[in-house]
């Protein structure tokens, strides 16, 4: 019978207050305790996987990078329509190739912008 996995080890390290108030918000911001919100970014970073900060998994990545490339879709499509103009179907996947382009690098910088946090 295997042996359960308990958390037996602890590792110390000292914080400024300031340093200490910004990981309570970005462990709140995660709904989680502060240990725990350390551990998971310690062990991600670890892993080389990128870290939940804020809630910034990858689920929240690439529902942020769709709606990004949705954004900007609407948009153009909006601005074109309050010009009085229509698109055909070619430049209509014009705007969806080139939302889909970028939308990964414009999804990550809003994040990092939110969560006051840049992604290496």
């Amino acid at each position: 019978m295997a042996e359960p996995n308990f958390r037996t080890m602890r590792i110390y390290t000292r914080v400024t207050e300031d340093e200490h108030a910004q990981l309570e918000r970005a462990a709140q911001k995660a709904a989680k305790p502060l240990s725990t919100w350390c551990r998971e970014v310690l062990l991600a970073s670890l892993n080389s996987q990128p870290a939940k900060l804020n809630g910034t998994g990858a689920e929240t990545y690439a529902f942020m990078a769709e709606v990004v490339a949705l954004r900007a879709i609407l948009l153009n499509v909006l601005f074109k329509q309050a010009k009085g103009e229509t698109l055909t179907a070619e430049e209509m996947q014009r705007l969806i190739d080139r939302a889909d382009s970028d939308k990964l690098k414009k999804a990550r910088e809003r994040l990092e912008q939110a969560s006051g946090y840049k992604a290496n």
